[in-house]
């Protein structure tokens, strides 16, 4: 069962007039802008955005690593029988503001590897999440995944957001792994909250606030270090050694 520390809660907060718990004002909060599409650069890879003409064929073509087709499994769409309706699948998406699509391309040899979106996105309340995500083989467990999801970490909090959202299939655990490697927080699960592909999803919660991201920052940016990796690519180093290195 998931116990809810309402001391803890409570310690957060202060009193008002009547002497009630409430949430400390946030005086100096100014709304941030929505994510553009920009492009974001970085040393192993490249975050662009989603252009079905330009990035369909070489997303196909990487996905196609995948021969049994398991990447899918646990998004709500694919896979998709052909190029042609892969690449009509992606010029619907290229137009949408929510999610907002981008292309991971490998700067080495200028591969669309991948694909990642900003959804939810509430300036507001200065909340986003990240989603949609698509690691193609040739993507998975290299630098350049870890780095993709820095960029686009980096990219929302300096634009200002407060909280940043990662959410899955509460079944799938490679994204459970992902996500706290990453430096995100389990926060619960959301009961038959979706129903994908004919079947039942509780989804798995997680976040980051902004007043986290300034260490989870200083981490990523040490294991993206060329000197951390071999020659072969390798890391010398995990996210989790580094972390405990700097006494985190």
């Amino acid at each position: 069962m998931f116990n809810v520390n309402f001391d803890k809660l409570l310690s957060a907060g202060v009193e008002n007039e009547f002497g009630q718990p409430v949430g400390c004002m946030l005086v100096d909060w100014v709304a941030p802008p929505r994510p553009e599409r920009i492009v974001l650069s970085g040393r192993y890879c490249r975050i662009e955005p989603l252009d079905a003409n330009k990035h369909a064929a070489g997303l196909f073509t990487a996905m196609q690593q995948d021969v049994k087709q398991t990447n899918w499994t646990y998004l709500a769409y694919g896979p998709f029988v052909d190029l042609a309706s892969y690449r009509h699948w992606l010029q619907e998406k290229q137009s949408e503001l929510d999610p907002l699509f981008y292309t991971i391309i490998n700067v080495t040899n200028e591969q669309a590897v991948g694909l990642a979106s900003y959804l939810s996105i509430d300036p507001s309340m200065g909340c986003i999440e990240i989603g949609h995500l698509y690691f193609s083989p040739l993507l998975q467990k290299t630098p350049a995944a870890t780095e993709a999801m820095y960029l686009m970490m980096r990219y929302i909090f300096e634009l200002g957001y407060r909280r940043y959202e990662w959410k899955c299939n509460a079944l799938n655990v490679p994204s459970y792994r992902a996500a706290q490697r990453l430096g995100f927080t389990f926060e619960g699960l959301f009961r038959q909250a979706r129903i994908d592909k004919g079947r039942n999803r509780d989804t798995a919660w997680f976040s980051m606030l902004d007043k986290e991201w300034p260490v989870v920052r200083s981490v990523l940016e040490c294991w993206l270090q060329p000197d951390n990796f071999t020659d072969g690519g390798v890391q010398k180093k995990s996210l989790l050694t580094i972390r405990n290195n700097l006494h985190i």
